[in-house]
């Protein structure tokens, strides 16, 4: 449903993408992922046609976004990062006139208009002018506007920018319930929305892709070492003497005490049973233990990872 291929975005001497590609297939949610500045934006521009790139080529359900635009057009829902909306309008007053231009009229347009104000919750705030909105509200009108003509693939740039705890909550399960049988692209750099909401994520880093796949796909290629913690009743020394000889550890982290248990953290190489060779440990030595468990990457620790050695090879001058 979405196409980029060497995708590359030039301002004179500032390169803001680099041969960018990759794909969003139908029923997907993906997130492209990456820090203020990475591309995210530009790639969005690109996709809904408001930015001619300076090479490569893009499609949205076929339809090529430098050569049928106006079809490419048709088939994307947007909600960019600042919202496009008639402050001065009322909701239904602004949502009508959106669907007219989309090309929706009569029984239709009152069709898709109900039923996007329903979806989104609107009811309440139908004959408010849009200047009075909480911000929470504005966003939905927002999201109301990208849903009104019913199209196959939705693009948002940042859906949850601004938001307080709560109205992210919302417009998240907002999202997911509208995404069920399209295709959705969503920019953030909020490593939650992506856990709580992706099924795939692009990790954009200084213009170029440095990731892409699962949460679990990315870790595994980020993960430099095995890591586990535990935490052992006992002489703190002694414990970190005995998980030191293990034949697999490369590195024990001592992390405290509390409440009588000292804590560790035992780094192995990758592809080491760590976790079966310190629970086999700690089963001969009798420990008392109050926790014993194998720590994958963070989410953070993981985009941390692959953005940071991207940025080496970059400074480098090689490819990321």
């Amino acid at each position: 449903m979405i196409k980029a291929e060497g995708l590359s975005m030039r301002y004179g001497p500032v390169t803001a993408l680099s041969e960018v590609s990759f794909e969003v297939k139908q029923g997907e949610i993906v997130a492209l992922l990456g820090p203020n500045g990475a591309g995210k934006s530009t790639t969005m521009k690109i996709l809904t046609t408001y930015l001619h790139p300076t090479s490569g080529t893009a499609k949205i359900n076929e339809f090529d976004v430098i050569q049928n635009p106006l079809e490419a057009r048709a088939q994307i829902g947007y909600l960019p990062e600042t919202l496009p909306l008639y402050m001065d309008m009322e909701v239904r007053s602004y949502l009508t006139f959106v669907g007219k231009a989309r090309g929706l009229r009569g029984a239709r347009l009152k069709e898709r208009t109900d039923l996007v104000v329903q979806e989104t919750g609107l009811e309440p705030m139908f004959r408010k002018l849009v200047r009075d909105l909480s911000k929470g509200y504005k966003q939905r009108t927002a999201l109301a506007q990208a849903l009104i003509h019913d199209p196959s693939v939705i693009i948002l740039d940042e859906p949850t920018s601004g938001l307080d705890p709560h109205q992210i909550v919302e417009i998240r399960q907002l999202v997911k319930k509208l995404a069920k049988g399209k295709t959705v692209l969503l920019s953030t750099h909020i490593l939650q929305e992506v856990e709580a909401s992706a099924d795939r994520v692009v990790i954009i880093s200084q213009g170029r892709i440095v990731g892409d796949g699962t949460v679990e796909q990315l870790r595994a290629r980020a993960k430099k070492h095995e890591r586990v913690r535990i935490a052992v009743q006992g002489e703190a020394a002694t414990v970190e003497r005995e998980l030191s000889a293990l034949a697999g550890a490369t590195k024990v982290e001592r992390r405290g005490e509390a409440n009588g248990f000292a804590q560790f953290v035992v780094l192995a190489k990758p592809g080491t049973e760590l976790w079966r060779e310190v629970s086999g440990l700690a089963k001969s030595k009798n420990w008392a233990l109050r926790e014993l468990y194998d720590q994958p990457l963070s989410l953070e620790e993981t985009f941390l990872t692959l953005t940071e050695g991207a940025s080496e090879v970059i400074g480098k001058g090689g490819a990321a």
